[in-house]
């Protein structure tokens, strides 16, 4: 997952039945009712029972069941808030349970946007599955499942497994999909989703089935959005050296998500943020996440970590293999690079985290980019080879079961002398960076070494470096140490530097290019011509940023910046319209009354509305404050903000209207606003008012 959006949950190990109780397989039929939120379900479980036991549980939150029958026989059944409970009917061996339940999810499934806009996806891992359809919250649990849904044939209905067959109702113009899953899976890994897509669909080299689905306005959109694609899950299947697990492999782009993407098994749903054109790829691009989800289809979804202290079996594994995969597509300079990085993170981290990986309270950062480390040690002192060995075995001997961390280092010792002991005691069961180790294992690459060179440089006289730097800029090296260059003189007066500032423009490179933008706030007048050159750059960050700082360095020429960026859009963010709208406001403050100036400020209030995704919300929000704080419209806005299902886009309300109402004229508008506000935003903004 890419790590800006980066989320973390640990798996709560439940006193679930297991193993006296199998769930083999289940069959659904769901009917979605987006006007009232509400699913309505028929549902039947096969399953085994290995052993006498009192209670059989079904996780199932806030649900309501009906004709409940085991091996076809009525019996009587208990509910609480959290699980169905079956206490008769069942017999050693093989039973089915059949009923039918009501659910209005609070979580886990969500309905957003409205009309052709309109789309209702779930996301289970941390939420848990049970909160919309009757399953088990412990992950060790797995089923095969089976799906029916039906929902208005207007829209494309999207589940696990392989879509059977599809069946049109012309009574009431509705569409029932079937899917259908071959190998169990745990609950977490269930997904659905639903809104107006359209789709490509391309085989691997191993003849996998592959799509990749967009919303229809996007198809302009699809090439730099799926780039590599391909070309990552054939490189994943050799490198991991064991067949893609499922029968189909989709990803599914949904409007707010709530992180970057998620592993469902055989369908990932990642963020509209990473569907992106030419510039936006430049900026922020879906391969990490691409390569990241789809690695999980092996660990985590193939093979499940029994528990969270274990959990970096799963998140460790995709993010290595996520970083072996763009090694494929952008080099070894770039996979040390992120290495490097991680290795910065964590260094830092360690000062002050003091929770190791083979702990379920752990961090994100050590899940993740520390697991990814721990694995680059082993197979750096094993060979790749035998790390692969090691891999293939774990995984097919593992497959479609859960594992613990010695399932895996097991398979390491038996095809190596590599000390598993004292690898786990050092990277797994203590806190601290091993980065004497990594940082041997960093300078196997040269440019590494270049780079570590060029740091040393940081703290000499820029005329006791100022030839080496030229000699890198004149030189195909990689392009990171150029910017590590242009960001260690950025404090040296432009006309000391201006001729490796000159070699950097020159290069072409957006990265190096944008640094400049970057580092360069208060722009020379003999530099101003090559500088607005970056207005034009495929990149929007490198857009946004040139803008502000030419409009602050020449505001003689403001209305000329205005003319050139009047039309630009940006991401899915709308950050550079935004930026525009706030420009021009300010530059025709004193002119309120003029058409055009309410007309943009109309716009940019507009944004703050649910109308809009939560990014754009947020940043249009940001540009009010700083314009107009106390307009009402923006401020009911920011109240709905509040009961946003995005937890990171609430905080950003709630945090903002805490700040507000430390002064008591925002304390009286948000009272004056009441009346017209839901239930929900009253109690909202009460709560918070107190």
């Amino acid at each position: 997952m890419k790590y800006l959006l980066l989320f973390f949950f640990s798996i709560v190990t439940f006193s679930q039945q297991t193993p006296n109780i199998d769930f083999k397989k289940v069959y659904g039929d769901l009917n979605i009712n987006e006007s009232e939120r509400k699913v309505l379900g028929e549902i039947n479980y096969e399953f085994n029972v290995n052993q006498d036991i009192d209670t059989i549980r079904i996780d199932a939150i806030n649900m309501t069941f009906s004709n409940l029958k085991i091996n076809n026989k009525a019996v009587n059944f208990k509910t609480s808030k959290k699980e169905l409970k079956l206490y008769e009917g069942y017999k050693k061996g093989k039973n089915c349970v059949s009923f039918q339940y009501l659910a209005t999810p609070k979580q886990t499934m969500y309905f957003t946007g409205t009309g052709s806009e309109k789309q209702i996806w779930t996301q289970g891992q941390g939420k848990y599955t049970s909160h919309w359809f009757p399953s088990f919250d412990d992950v060790n649990e797995k089923v095969i499942f089976n799906m029916n849904i039906t929902y208005n044939s207007d829209y494309d209905v999207i589940s696990n497994g392989i879509l059977v067959k599809n069946i049109y109702n012309q009574l009431d113009n509705s569409k029932t999909w079937h899917y259908e899953m071959k190998k169990p899976m745990s609950s977490y890994l269930l997904m659905l989703a639903i809104g107006k897509f359209s789709h490509a669909k391309t085989l691997s080299n191993s003849g996998k089935i592959l799509e990749m689905y967009y919303k229809n306005e996007d198809s302009d959109k699809f090439d730099f959005t799926y780039k590599h694609s391909n070309t990552i899950f054939d490189f994943l299947e050799k490198e991991i050296g064991v067949k893609y697990p499922w029968q189909v492999y989709r990803q599914i782009p949904v409007e707010d998500f709530l992180y970057a993407g998620m592993e469902n098994t055989s369908s990932t749903v990642f963020s509209q943020d990473f569907v992106v054109g030419q510039s936006g790829f430049n900026d922020r691009n879906y391969i990490n996440v691409n390569a990241h989800e789809l690695a999980h289809q092996w660990f985590g979804d193939l093979v499940t970590a029994q528990s969270g202290k274990h959990h970096w079996l799963q998140e460790g594994f995709a993010t290595y293999y996520a970083l072996l995969a763009e090694r494929k597509v952008f080099g070894d300079d770039y996979f040390y690079y992120s290495l490097y990085k991680n290795s910065m993170q964590l260094q830092k981290a360690a000062k002050q985290d003091t929770i190791p990986i083979m702990n379920e309270k752990a961090s994100s950062l050590s899940f993740y980019q520390k697991g990814a480390w721990a694995l680059h040690t082993i197979r750096e002192s094993i060979g790749e080879k035998k790390f692969q060995k090691a891999v293939k075995t774990y995984l097919k001997k593992y497959k479609y079961k859960n594992v613990v961390t010695t399932n895996f280092l097991t398979e390491i010792a038996k095809v190596s002398d590599f000390d598993i002991v004292k690898f786990q005691k050092e990277w797994l069961e203590d806190y601290r960076f091993q980065t004497n180790q990594v940082n041997d294992l960093l300078t196997k690459n040269e440019f590494i070494k270049k780079l570590f060179e060029i740091q040393s440089y940081k703290n000499k006289s820029f005329s006791q470096k100022e030839k080496f730097f030229i000699e890198i800029m004149n030189s195909d090296f990689y392009y990171i140490l150029k910017k590590e260059i242009i960001n260690q003189i950025k404090e040296t007066p432009f006309q000391e530097k201006q001729k490796i500032i000159q070699l950097a423009m020159l290069t072409n490179n957006i990265e190096i290019r944008q640094t400049v933008a970057e580092t360069i706030e208060n722009i020379p007048l003999e530099f101003k011509k090559e500088y607005e050159t970056l207005l034009y750059d495929k990149s929007y960050d490198t857009n946004k940023t040139a803008l502000i700082h030419l409009w602050n360095s020449f505001k003689e020429d403001q209305t000329r910046y205005l003319d050139i960026s009047k039309n630009w859009i940006g991401n899915n963010d709308k950050e550079l319209r935004i930026t525009y709208l706030t420009l021009y406001l300010f530059k025709n403050d004193t002119n309120k009354l003029d058409l055009n100036y309410k007309t943009n400020y109309n716009e940019l209030v507009s944004y703050t509305s649910d109308n809009y995704n939560s990014l754009v919300r947020q940043n249009a929000f940001q540009s009010i404050f700083l314009i107009n704080s106390e307009d009402e419209e923006m401020l009911s806005n920011l109240i709905n903000a509040t009961i946003h299902h995005k937890w990171q886009f609430v905080k950003f309300a709630k945090d903002e209207i805490r700040e507000f109402a430390k002064e008591d004229k925002y304390v009286v508008i948000f009272k004056k606003l009441l009346p017209n506000l839901t239930i929900l935003e009253q109690n909202q903004i009460n709560n918070l008012l107190k």
